[in-house]
């Protein structure tokens, strides 16, 4: 199927984990979001203005070459936006661009866990090491923000809080299959 998912929740909700489950049942590419921040995670100060450069830099790299693959080829990336900062909607807009420069559909799935899952999932070791939040009170802050959800040409809502990973991923790829003809490109 040509198309374009973006995963969109909260850090810790299981994003990546859920991601790397639909990677094989849809034949996809994979690129989260700690593998295009965490050069300026590294490198610069958060949210200076050279964190935002180097997090554009390595966007527009990662873009280039998923639009460098075959249409045919979907693609799934991972991301924590939000409605209230300036970032997140730019970083939004970059992707759903992405898929218009594709030619394919966007889809949005907005993963949701409830708050002490969240806060069990955040603090789960296999976290450390990786660039990932794993600070509970952070994630509790992050939890009272609104999540991006609009602009996709199919939008998925889907709590995971007792869900395995290969679950929901069975889930989202039962929904993709359904959205195959259910609308054209953005």
């Amino acid at each position: 199927m040509s198309i374009l998912i973006h995963i969109n929740a909260c850090p810790g909700v299981g994003k990546l984990t859920i991601a790397r489950e639909l990677t094989p049942l849809l034949g996809a590419r994979l690129i989260d979001n700690h593998a295009i921040y965490n050069v300026a995670f590294a490198l610069t100060e958060f949210k200076s203005d050279a964190f935002h450069a180097a997090v554009r830099a390595v966007r527009t790299v990662a873009f280039d070459c998923i639009l460098a693959l075959p249409a045919e080829v979907p693609v799934i990336l991972t991301n924590a936006h939000f409605t209230d900062g300036g970032f997140g909607p730019e970083n939004w807009q970059a992707v759903r661009d992405l898929a218009d420069r594709r030619g394919v559909p966007l889809a949005v799935v907005i993963l949701d866990c409830s708050a002490e899952e969240n806060r069990r999932r955040i603090e789960d070791p296999s976290r450390i090491g990786k660039g990932a939040l794993r600070d509970p009170d952070a994630v509790a802050r992050l939890q009272a923000r609104q999540l991006i959800d609009h602009g996709g040409d199919f939008t998925l809502r889907l709590d995971v809080t007792e869900l395995e990973a290969a679950s929901a991923a069975r889930q989202i790829a039962d929904w993709l299959a359904g959205q195959r003809t259910a609308a054209p490109p953005h």
